[in-house]
């Protein structure tokens, strides 16, 4: 009876995590803003499998944004939220105005991250500083629990003036390590 009663509780504990990690949001910065979706393979009675770009503000560095491509799985699976996602993430951050470190962070730290599938996958894109040539550095790529995807893209953002006025900032005194 002991054994069953074990089996029976590390059951209810593992659910309850299951639960817990569902609820449990990954983001570091809001919410990517959805520029626009195209269809990529026609489904008869189902959601058709997606490219989608979106655009997401550094929330560290004023003046920065970047720009993701993700494939979207259709089909069922996908309308569910069941299907787990491919690795396969395109890049493109820019200046948009005056960068301004608006606090200190560490070197490869999470900009932004997003769940892939229901549990165990998240897209990650961080942030790092090349301190030689005073550039920023973004790089996305995918992860899972147990083993993560060699795929990844990166970008990078010379600080450069913006306007007369503009004072550049050194991108190695606001990151750190």
């Amino acid at each position: 009876m002991p054994f069953r009663s074990t089996r029976m509780t590390a059951a209810a504990l593992l659910a309850t995590a299951i639960v817990w990690l569902a609820a449990t949001p990954v983001v570091a910065a809001d919410e990517p803003d959805l520029i626009f979706r195209r269809s990529t393979v026609f489904k008869l009675l189902s959601p058709d499998d997606k490219l989608a770009t979106y655009g997401v503000d550094d929330p560290a560095v004023e003046g920065v944004a970047c720009h993701f491509t993700v494939p979207e799985k259709g089909g069922y699976k996908g309308w569910l939220g069941l299907a787990e996602e491919v690795s396969d993430i395109s890049l493109a951050c820019r200046q948009i105005g005056p960068i301004r470190f608006k606090a200190k962070a560490a070197q490869g730290e999470d900009m932004f991250r997003q769940r892939r599938s229901l549990f165990f996958k998240k897209m990650q894109i961080v942030r790092g500083c090349d301190a030689k040539r005073n550039v920023l550095v973004y790089m996305v790529y995918s992860d899972r629990l147990i083993e993560g995807s060699p795929k990844n893209s990166t970008s990078s953002i010379p600080i450069m003036p913006w306007g007369g006025n503009d004072t550049i900032q050194k991108c190695s005194d606001f990151i750190s390590g």
